[in-house]
């Protein structure tokens, strides 16, 4: 039997979907659908069934993959071993999104790449969530964070922990505003207040407004940054209020550099989830970070 055409079933089977592993392939849709074709009339049996959205295993598809798949991965584990300069040392891919990856996992897996017999070596890339779950579906990264939980059976995804959200500001727009006047007077007291944000968007702002105040933000954005850290410079210098992870603002409100702007009795929060390619947990380089995430995640949350 043609391992090509197993590598196509295979990832079919994961992705769900022809023009999803037509992608992740690097293939045309028909050439992949091709392939399957080749490969039903070869075993005289359907691997799946055609729906409106993808595709879903036949029993027979299911039994196939379930013991083809394995060994499709250990030869892709040879083959990435092979290109290592030191076979004893393999690299870990890590992916999400950059403060988290920064300020939480990257302090955590560095630990684990010291000389002590087990270390990998550590690449790590920042991105967007869909970013990030392209590229680690299309194996570009071996082990993902991500804040959306992806769907298939390509990708293995695991609650990590939850963050949550703060509105903030420096104290002197606390001052302006006046004590109690979130209060009294509601959400409209912080349309004075400019917002800085990530992106023109207010992904942030938004999502604490929806959650807490069941409304859409009416300030556009100010002050404009690609990055959280960046923000809460921003926000402690008095460019204005913002919305930040807790975790990341704590040490700035300790000091008084920004204060919280209001204390909803239910905050909003976000999931953060550890994701990667069904399979590769057999490999023990990313078995082992992605354990130790795991275990560091019990103080995030």
């Amino acid at each position: 039997m043609d391992l090509a055409l197993l590598r196509t079933f295979v990832t079919v089977h994961r992705a769900g979907s022809f023009t999803r592993a037509a992608a992740l392939l690097g293939l045309s849709q028909p050439a992949v659908t091709s392939q399957i074709r080749t490969l039903e009339r070869q075993l005289g049996r359907p691997l799946f069934l055609r729906q409106a959205r993808g595709v879903t295993p036949t029993t027979i598809g299911d039994e196939l993959a379930h013991k083809a798949a394995p060994h499709l991965d250990a030869l892709v584990e040879i083959a990435e071993s092979g290109l290592e300069e030191d076979s004893s040392l393999r690299t870990l891919h890590l992916a999400g999104p950059p403060e988290f990856t920064a300020e939480r996992a990257l302090p955590v897996l560095t630990e684990l790449a010291g000389d002590d017999g087990q270390s990998f070596a550590l690449r790590a890339s920042f991105g967007t969530a869909e970013e990030t779950l392209e590229g680690l579906a299309a194996g570009h990264h071996d082990l993902a964070i991500s804040t959306v939980r992806p769907r298939g059976a390509l990708l293995l995804a695991t609650a990590l922990c939850d963050e949550e959200h703060v509105l903030v500001a420096a104290p002197r727009w606390a001052e302006r505003i006046g004590p109690g006047a979130l209060r009294r007077t509601g959400r409209s007291v912080l349309e004075q207040v400019p917002v800085i944000e990530v992106h023109e968007s207010l992904p942030f702002v938004s999502r604490y407004w929806a959650s807490v105040f069941d409304s859409r933000p009416v300030t556009p954005g100010t002050v404009i940054v690609p990055d959280l850290r960046a923000v809460l410079a921003c926000a402690a210098a008095g460019a204005g209020l913002a919305v930040l992870p807790r975790y990341l603002c704590a040490a700035a409100l300790e000091r008084g550099d920004v204060i919280t702007l209001h204390e909803p009795t239910v905050p909003p929060l976000r999931t953060y989830f550890l994701v990667v390619r069904t399979g590769t947990l057999a490999m023990p380089h990313i078995a082992r970070a992605y354990e130790r995430l795991q275990q560091a995640a019990t103080g995030w949350c």
